[in-house]
């Protein structure tokens, strides 16, 4: 690190179970952000903030007024504009030192796999089961760890898969592919935007000690988030056994 980086991180630094060699961890690193919304957005600026070298930013949409509320990567003037290119107009202001890569498709198929395998992590901040069940089978094809946040009216989500490990679940694990379930969006049933925030923080949070290997990532739980009351209940995960994504682990 050069020393402006040791002066920017210092208070990373300063942490014992951090320190110069984990902030070079986090410097060297590549994360995927799927969803540059609500989740996405603290998301990719605590990320940016904490000098995650390269950050790949990936949502197909455009600004629109009612993402402003909740959605703190963009502003007034990206209305209209697409999310990756508005994000990256924020985050380069916030620490030119991180590449941000924007990719403004929605990632399928080959594209997908190959912005998960350039990855040291995925965050799934995206609002559809398609997508999370498309990138919990790239990560567990590609060995790279996943941490999965979801929010809607006051609930929010947070799991961490890491397919490294033989006794992680993987998110089908929680959520089967073959049982129906109902989407539900922020558009028709409204989310307290800090509660976004929240979830958003901690999905970087657990990035970060992926990346830097520190800490204790929160594999084999899922934290259920209750902003009325401002209450988290972890509940166990285990892995299934004959799971179609994960069972021929181990």
């Amino acid at each position: 690190m050069n020393d402006e980086q040791l002066l920017r991180y210092s208070r990373h630094i300063l942490l014992d179970d951090m320190g110069v060699e984990v902030q070079e961890r986090l410097l060297a690193g590549t994360a995927l952000i799927v969803g540059a919304g609500g989740l996405g957005s603290p998301a990719a600026i605590y990320l940016a903030a904490a000098g995650v070298g390269r950050l790949l930013l990936a949502d197909a949409d455009t600004v629109d007024l009612t993402n402003l509320q909740r959605q703190i990567l963009h502003r007034q003037d990206a209305i209209g504009q697409p999310k990756v290119e508005s994000g990256r107009r924020t985050l380069a202001g916030l620490n030119p030192g991180v590449e941000v890569v924007a990719l403004g498709a929605r990632l399928s198929g080959d594209t997908l796999a190959q912005a998960v395998r350039d990855a040291d992590v995925v965050l799934d901040c995206c609002d559809n089961f398609a997508t999370r069940h498309a990138v919990n089978r790239a990560c567990f094809a590609a060995g790279v760890p996943l941490v999965s946040g979801a929010a809607i009216r006051f609930d929010g989500q947070l799991a961490v898969f890491d397919p490294r490990r033989d006794d992680s679940p993987c998110y089908a694990c929680l959520f089967p592919e073959d049982r129906a379930a109902e989407e539900v969006h922020c558009a028709t049933m409204g989310v307290f935007a800090p509660l976004t925030g929240i979830v958003g923080t901690m999905q970087a949070g657990e990035a970060l000690k992926l990346i830097g290997g520190f800490g204790a990532p929160a594999i084999g739980r899922l934290l259920m988030i209750d902003a009325r009351m401002l209450d988290v209940t972890p509940i166990r995960v285990p892995r299934v056994a004959g799971c179609p994504v994960c069972a021929t682990r181990g």
